[in-house]
């Protein structure tokens, strides 16, 4: 796409509604939300940006190779808060019982380990979004 005002528009928005994302993600367990929603935005500002500025400079930004260590992270993230919990309790994704701190309820610090659970998912629902995206657009068309 040659549109300068599209390109121009997109580079400012994108910022936006990535760290609107974040905050999605980090304020799941006390409103709506949460690391699926959050995910969803920020992989939908890559698929935005893949959109205007083409597959080979979206490449460069977010690569197959990122994106795969990423999708793993973010599964290893939630499988090993998972396994903290079967270590000290016995449960998996035991909370309280496992030494988590628990702040003041309604405050972003006020769920434990939630807050890094929801991290890991978003990590891993916007990884796979933007590899999904790319995986269909590099496909020929038979």
């Amino acid at each position: 796409m040659n549109d300068i005002i599209i390109k121009s528009i997109t580079r400012l928005i994108i910022p936006f509604i990535q760290l609107y994302g974040v905050y999605i993600i980090l304020h799941g367990h006390v409103s709506p939300g949460g690391g699926f929603a959050g995910g969803a935005m920020i992989g939908t500002s890559l698929v935005l940006y893949t959109l205007v500025f083409g597959i080979d400079k979206s490449k460069q930004k977010f690569s197959h190779r990122v994106s795969e260590y990423a999708e793993s992270g973010g599964i290893l993230l939630y499988v090993s808060l998972g396994l903290i919990g079967i270590v000290i309790t016995g449960s998996f994704l035991t909370n309280i019982e496992a030494g988590f701190p628990i702040g003041n309820p309604g405050s972003v610090l006020s769920g434990g380990m939630i807050p890094l659970l929801m991290v890991g998912i978003g990590i891993k629902v916007a990884s796979t979004f933007i590899t999904l995206f790319h995986t269909l657009i590099e496909e020929e068309v038979v």
